[in-house]
This record gives structure tokens, C-alpha cells and sequence, in this order.
């Protein structure tokens, strides 16, 4: 007895899911280097920021004490986006017995393509973080020099003139990093932990960090970024990045869940039917996701020069 469509598809389901699963794990999720992760049970997320309080004041003897109020100051908002693509084996090359190899090539090329667009969804909150059109909740780019703090005045996460990476933009964007106040100008403790370049500053980003006097010097000076061990998280690569002479570095507020993430509403998931207008057997994939942040005290970046 022949096999029907439907028969085919139910067999054939289960290996190109397990190829498209093995082929989509191949992909390095540089993402995953510069995001936070969590998971979401909502069409959106909104993250509030809360002000806290002002320096605590002298009670005088038999005094009152001072009350202040920690109010929010801004709302950050993500929208998952559903990604999704298919393929589809027409009737004609289920007829001639071609639907196992071409099941193979196409799988793989979905997973490619599903994986791309994530990264490329990534490095965009990157690519578009000088950029007055991609503003966040406080109404300005996610690298700026006029965030507006709740207690008065504005900060920043940038130079004002910016430089190419080297060792001494990167030894002032650390110390900058370092006099992070919070929205009520308070001292944080917040430090740099790694530092994010495209793959023209890689050489640069390794001279730098792992030299073991001051790169380009020709005396015995330390190189002080590596023996102080500042960057404890080195430097990574993304290929994604469109600015080849832009370079980041997370801060130690990213990495506590309060900076850049990236909110998975829906994981992976692939599916297969038969069409039966067409005869064609169709393969999807899809995903849900959003990708943004909170607090721009998690991330310091340069355009350069």
C-alpha cells in the first residue's frame, strides 16, 4: 500500500527536527556573550526603574527623622517579536524519492537562517546604540551623554569625543565606569567586566588586554588593565557589529539582570504538515523573542575616533 502524504510527513518530521536541532546548536550564540536571558509568559515586559533614596541625613537629639520617597523614574519596555520561516518539498520530489536529501539541505539552511536573525536582532540594540532614533525609557539612545537622573542633572555612558580602542580610551572608559552614580547620584559599585569589538579591533582588543607590559611601548611599564585584572570577563567578538571601529564594554549591572537582555517568550519549535491543495509536505520553524535594556548603567561604548 502506498504512503500516504500525511504518513510521509509524520515520518519524516522527527529526523529533520533532530538535523535542524543539531545544525542550530552548530551556531556560536554570541548573543548570549552581551545578553542577559530570561524568560517571559507575556505578549511584553516592562521593567520600572526605581530612583531609591538621597544621602541619609544627621537625626539631631530628640529630633524627627527625614523621610524621602523612591520613586520611578522610567519604564523600560520589550515587545517580542515572533521569528519564523518554512520550506516546503513540492509533490514532485516526494514522487521521485527526493524529499530525504532535500529535507536534509533545506533543514539545515532554516537553522542557519533562524540562528542569523537572532544574532542580527542582537547586535542590533548594539549597531543602533548612538542613534537618536532608538531611544530607550529615559528618552535617549541606549550610549549617550544626557541620560536625565531622577535627583537632577544627566550622566553618562560614553566619552565626550569619543576614541579609537586603545590603551588609554579603554583606561578612561574604566574609570568612568568606576563613577557611576545611581538616579539619585549616589556612588555604585559597578565595575567593567568585558569588553565587545567587532572582528577588525580583535587584534587590537588582544594586544591590549594580554600584553604583558603596555602595548606598543618600549619600556618595562606593567600593562596595568591585565595585571589588575579590571576586565575579568577578557573580550569577545561579534561578527554581527556594522561599526568597525565602534567597541562596548558590559558592566557589572548587565550581568546582574539589570542592563541588556534578551526576553525568550517562546523557544524554538518546528513543525510539519502536508498541503493538501498543493501536495507539497511543509517544514516550519519559529521563535518568539525580544531583545533590549533596562538600565544604560550596563553597558559603555565609543563610536571611535
Amino acid at each position: 500500500m502506498a504512503i500516504s502524504r500525511a504518513q510521509l510527513a509524520k515520518e519524516l518530521e522527527p529526523g529533520l527536527s533532530a538535523l535542524f536541532g543539531m545544525s542550530y546548536d552548530e551556531y556560536t550564540q554570541e548573543y548570549a556573550e552581551i545578553f542577559a536571558t530570561e524568560d517571559s509568559q507575556r505578549a511584553f515586559e516592562e521593567e520600572v526603574l526605581i530612583t531609591g533614596f538621597g544621602g541619609a541625613p544627621v537625626k539631631t537629639e530628640g529630633g524627627s527623622v527625614d523621610f524621602d520617597n523612591a520613586t520611578e523614574s522610567y519604564t523600560a519596555r520589550y515587545t517580542h517579536e515572533t521569528i519564523a520561516l518554512a520550506f516546503a518539498l513540492t509533490a514532485e520530489a516526494v514522487e521521485d524519492n527526493l524529499y530525504d536529501s532535500l529535507g536534509k539541505r533545506y533543514s539545515k539552511a532554516l537553522a542557519k537562517s533562524m540562528a542569523n536573525t537572532k544574532e542580527v536582532k542582537g547586535a542590533d540594540v548594539l549597531n543602533n546604540a548612538f542613534s537618536s532614533s532608538y531611544t530607550g525609557g529615559d528618552g535617549v539612545s541606549l550610549i549617550n551623554t544626557a541620560h536625565v537622573l531622577a535627583g537632577g542633572g544627566t550622566a553618562a555612558n560614553r566619552a565626550t569625543s569619543m576614541a579609537d580602542l586603545n590603551e588609554t580610551s579603554l583606561e578612561d572608559a574604566l574609570i568612568d565606569i568606576s563613577d557611576f552614580t545611581d538616579d539619585r547620584g549616589l556612588q555604585i559599585s559597578v565595575s567593567a567586566e568585558k569588553l565587545v569589538v567587532p572582528s577588525e579591533l580583535v587584534f587590537v582588543a588582544d594586544r591590549i588586554l594580554n600584553s604583558q607590559g603596555r602595548p606598543g611601548s618600549a619600556d618595562n611599564d606593567l600593562n596595568a588593565i591585565k595585571s589588575t585584572g579590571v576586565l575579568s570577563g577578557g573580550y569577545t567578538v561579534n561578527h554581527y557589529l556594522t561599526d568597525p571601529d565602534a567597541f562596548f564594554l558590559l558592566t557589572s549591572v548587565t550581568s546582574a539582570g539589570e542592563g541588556l537582555k534578551m526576553f525568550q517568550r517562546s523557544p524554538m519549535e518546528t513543525s510539519m504538515e502536508p498541503d493538501f491543495t498543493t501536495g507539497n509536505i511543509r517544514y516550519k520553524a519559529r521563535e518568539r523573542y525580544s531583545f533590549g535594556f533596562s538600565d544604560w548603567r550596563g553597558i559603555y561604548g565609543s563610536q571611535g575616533a
